[in-house]
């Protein structure tokens, strides 16, 4: 279950505090309803129990605060706005994505897509699913760690009647299970019919927690509606029949050939028009509004009255849907009639009805949708926690789009077309010219793909972050890090070798063998044209993680060249009294350590690498963001 305890948000200068001390339960094995006009706090609330945002007051999920969770994932399924996923992404590479992000199985996300009716969308891209496939989806990636607990943020809104009856049957079933389930919502009937629970938020307070059946019965206005040719002589005459019987009926014109009717009944308004001649065509029970700012949204049973028969009865009510409102697919059960009645009879009301749903509901009815889909089967036994969690993530995000691929080739196609331009100006070192470096451009087209490629790494979390409730936020932790630079490191130094290999090819059939010749230095030259490509993805990784931008990511790469390898260079430019000569056999003299295989000569390239000025450059700003992207994953945690 949840408890909330005290929720209130910091306020804003100037304004009063969006949640002010809300405290509720919601219970296993039912669905609560966060009710509240748009602006009452409902999202925000959320955003508090979750530990999204900053402020008074504790939530339990089964007796522990969220970051005491040691697998917040599975225990909690979150749907806060649109499913923040790539939009060129498809709907199956996505749940991969983040089965391996979950630890589980690729075989669960075949088994969600399956349960949220999308097996024939599996394939379509993100970008192109309607309204009510998203929220499919948002209710797939919830679903997909097999969560005890769901929390979604306004779940039917912009569905369909048939995609609501489909959602709400998904969600029943979950709390047929012993799952928690916690929705908000703005509408009041919808709350009414579809929830168990019932929490009323007002100007950013609490002002009701109800069951289902006395919310209905107590906060909502049950009326009749009635549709006739004949209004306003109906109208007259039901007035005048609640006069002569003392009875408190109230009948509004609603405009046209409509008229609402409070304080009566179907039964009683088809009597009076069968005893008038007045033709009527349409009779619905309705749930009306809680009052001013609620939604117009009726709940409606429908009952047409139908013309007398040659032996003289009654009108009989026959259920129905009116034809020009009716949704397609089956009603909702709190929404129609168990069976016919006669006129003389007692209606069903609103709220009557509603609590018989959920006094008397089968148990099948909570287990499958309108279109028999069915929860996924749970996890048993869950996987154990691996290292490799990340890695996967990372490799099933990288690949899943096509944005890598044609940078990718785009950077070898550049790179290539300014090697043959190179070439045939000359004046060009052979290192230059194989990497298709430029004295004028402050890094190659590699080094730059390199950086950019790293870039998008964190820059695509912060803009499609899949791994986070919310829109904005990103999980830092120090093993999604890690993976993202191992990513980035095969990815660069993949990019070097192949760039060299197309350079050269290129330069091979453009102008012969002679520009293809492997310098002598090839080692030393090899070793900074590797150390420069993996170290612009790292610049990119770290910035952007940083930064929280993609754009940030790249130009602290571009700073590199531009900006500190300048300075660098002030600083080493000069006299020297003293040199680092024998550095490498003093540090082994310190740490007692026998150098194996000849570490002494790598030790000290690797000092001479660092030296050079774009060497010495990169390492000082690799060390600077590590340093930032820490300091930052620290003070989250400490928040």
């Amino acid at each position: 279950m949840i408890q909330v305890f005290g929720l209130t948000s910091i306020p804003r200068k100037g304004f009063p505090c969006a949640v002010d001390d809300v405290s509720f339960d919601a219970h296993s094995g039912r669905v609560t309803a966060l009710l509240g006009a748009p602006g009452a706090g409902k999202t925000t609330a959320l955003r508090l129990m979750l530990e999204l945002q900053q402020g008074r007051g504790i939530t339990y999920f089964r007796g522990r605060p969220l970051h005491r969770i040691p697998h917040p994932s599975r225990e909690v399924g979150v749907l806060l706005g649109d499913v923040p996923g790539h939009p060129s992404r498809t709907v199956r590479g996505h749940l991969r994505m983040l089965c391996a992000a979950a630890g589980v199985t690729v075989r669960r996300a075949d088994e969600i897509i399956e349960a949220v009716g999308l097996a024939a969308l599996r394939d379509e891209r993100l970008g192109t699913l309607s309204r009510g496939m998203d929220r499919r989806l948002g209710l797939a990636c919830a679903l997909l760690p097999d969560p005890h607990t769901l929390v979604l943020d306004e779940p039917t809104d912009g569905l369909s009647a048939r995609e609501t009856r489909w959602l709400y049957g998904m969600l029943h079933a979950h709390a047929a299970q012993g799952g928690t389930v916690l929705i908000t919502t703005a509408d009041p009937k919808e709350a009414a019919r579809s929830a168990d629970r019932v929490v009323t938020l007002e100007q950013s307070r609490l002002v009701a927690d109800q069951d289902a059946g006395d919310f209905a019965r107590t906060r909502l206005r049950p009326r009749v509606a009635v549709r006739s040719p004949h209004a306003p002589r109906l109208a007259a005459l039901l007035t005048k029949e609640a006069r002569g019987a003392q009875r408190s009926v109230e009948v509004v014109r609603e405009g046209g050939n409509r008229l609402s009717v409070y304080g009566s009944s179907c039964a009683d308004v088809g009597e009076t028009a069968f005893r008038h001649g007045v033709l009527v065509h349409q009779l619905a029970d309705e749930v009306g509004d809680m009052g001013p700012g609620a939604t117009d949204t009726l709940l409606r049973q429908p009952v047409t009255v139908e013309e007398p028969q040659a032996r003289g009865e009654m009108p009989h009510a026959d259920v129905s849907q009116d034809a020009d409102t009716a949704p397609p697919g089956p009603a909702p059960a709190a929404a129609l009639v168990d069976e016919p009645h006669s006129a003389g009879a007692e209606p069903h009301s609103t709220h009557q009805a509603c609590a018989s749903r959920h006094a008397h509901a089968e148990p099948l009815a909570r287990i499958q949708g309108d279109d028999g889909s069915s929860l996924p089967p749970p996890i048993s036994p869950r996987p154990a926690p691996s290292p490799l969690r990340p890695l996967r993530y990372e490799i099933r995000r990288a690949t899943g789009i096509g944005t890598g691929f044609l940078t990718a080739a785009a950077v070898l196609v550049v790179s290539a077309l300014t090697a043959v331009l190179l070439a045939r100006t000359g004046h060009t070192p052979q290192a230059r010219l194989l990497a298709a470096w430029p004295r004028e451009l402050p890094l190659p087209p590699a080094a730059l793909g390199a950086g950019l490629l790293g870039a998008l790494a964190f820059g695509d979390e912060f803009r499609h972050p899949a791994l986070a409730a919310d829109r904005g936020t990103v999980p830092r932790r120090l093993g999604l890090l890690a993976a993202k630079l191992f990513v980035a490191t095969a990815t660069a130094l993949l990019l070097a070798f192949t760039t060299l290999g197309c350079d050269a090819e290129m330069l091979y059939i453009v102008y012969g063998r002679e520009l293809t010749q492997v310098p002598a230095d090839w080692i030393s030259l090899s070793a900074s044209w590797l150390g420069l490509v993996v170290g612009c993805a790292w610049a990119g990784v770290l910035a952007a993680g940083v930064f929280r931008s993609t754009t940030a990511g790249l130009a602290a790469v571009l700073a590199v060249p531009v900006a500190v390898v300048p300075l660098v260079q002030k600083v080493l430019v000069g006299s020297s009294v003293r040199t680092a000569a024998g550095f490498p056999l003093r540090l082994r003299e310190v740490l007692m350590v026998q150098w194996p295989f000849g570490g002494e000569r790598y030790l000290s390239a690797l000092a001479r690498v660092i030296a050079q000025p774009v060497g010495g450059a990169l390492t000082l700003s690799l060390t600077a963001l590590l340093c930032a992207y820490l300091l930052t994953t620290l003070r989250s945690r400490v928040r």
